[in-house]
């Protein structure tokens, strides 16, 4: 009596905390149902905010242009040209709130703690402690802050010009290890690559590369491959590291590890097999501590300077 009287305690029990169990399955479901709103509401306001801001800077411009127009302008065409943003001034004040360099700062600082995709010009605005419209007196659109950005990054890969080598292999490895420090601090540039307009940071850093080889007397096509071939080891070895950190991250999911050890196990991979061993998750480890190891960029970095400079000296003087 006391067991049947003891199971049926149970099964209350159990009925009511699987009652609870789907009330706040219910909760929550509504819950991310509601946040998924709210983001999806806030998201249309940032849209809005930002056509009406985009629209208020055209506004500015045409203006200005139009000024500049009556009092004698850069011709006809003036009014039509779409110039770079480093061709307009900043806000004309003798002590504007804020400069572009601060913008910059402040979007750098969002897309490196959240990701690009977070960078807004409302957030970047609320970073500031300024109205999201202000910023559109210094920013047209978000081309504009990204090419700000862009230029950001670009000037940390700039060697201070006291500092430049004058030795050509000095020089080029001070360049690439400032490069792979800047991607290193900004792992989302390399989702930008290609979409930046062109800014004086970036102009400065190709000065400074084809200073570092000028001692060599390279033709321009020879200055250029030389140029392209270290930049192509840092673009690579330095996404390359990325990767690698965000696979280490979130670990391998089981059904590729499991796929892997089917794979090894089917006799076709005996040198894949050989090299990984029979624990799968302790090698990929011992890997990438391997890929972590210090020293191993700059091992490259020589190697390709070594056979550079090889190629270099076997050539006949000019």
């Amino acid at each position: 009596m006391y067991e049947m009287s003891s199971d049926s305690s149970k099964t209350r029990e159990d009925r009511a905390r699987e009652k609870l169990e789907r009330a706040e399955a219910k909760v929550r479901e509504r819950s991310e149902h509601a946040q998924g709103q709210i983001a999806r509401a806030l998201g249309r306001v940032a849209d809005a905010e930002d056509r009406a801001g985009e629209k208020v800077a055209r506004a500015i411009d045409r203006a200005e242009r139009a000024g500049e127009g009556a009092s004698g302008g850069h011709g006809p065409d003036a009014a039509e040209a779409e110039p770079l943003i480093w061709f307009r001034q900043e806000p004309a004040s003798r002590r504007p709130a804020h400069t572009r360099a601060d913008i910059a700062r402040a979007a750098l600082e969002i897309a490196d703690s959240q990701g690009f995709d977070a960078v807004s010009m409302r957030r970047v605005a609320d970073r500031l402690g300024a109205g999201t419209m202000t910023l559109y007196h210094y920013v047209r659109n978000k081309d504009e802050l990204f090419a700000l950005m862009s230029d950001a990054v670009m000037a940390e890969v700039v060697v201070p010009e006291d500092e430049l080598a004058d030795d050509w292999r000095t020089a080029l490895t001070q360049i690439a290890s400032r490069t792979r420090d800047a991607f290193s601090a900004h792992h989302w540039i390399f989702e930008r690559m290609g979409d930046g307009r062109p800014g004086p940071s970036g102009m400065r850093h190709f000065e400074q590369s084809l200073q570092a080889v000028a001692p060599l007397g390279l033709s321009r096509n020879e200055t250029f491959e030389l140029i392209g071939t270290v930049d192509d080891y840092v673009f690579g070895y330095s996404l390359r590291e990325v990767q690698e950190m965000e696979e280490h991250e979130r670990g391998w999911p089981p059904e590729v590890l499991d796929f892997f050890s089917r794979e090894l196990a089917s006799g076709q991979y005996p040198l894949i097999k050989d090299f990984f061993g029979e624990d799968i998750d302790s090698s990929f480890d011992a890997v990438f501590e391997f890929l972590n190891q210090p020293g191993r960029f700059e091992r490259g970095l020589n190697r390709l300077l070594d056979g550079i400079e090889a190629e270099i000296q076997t050539k006949p003087p000019k």
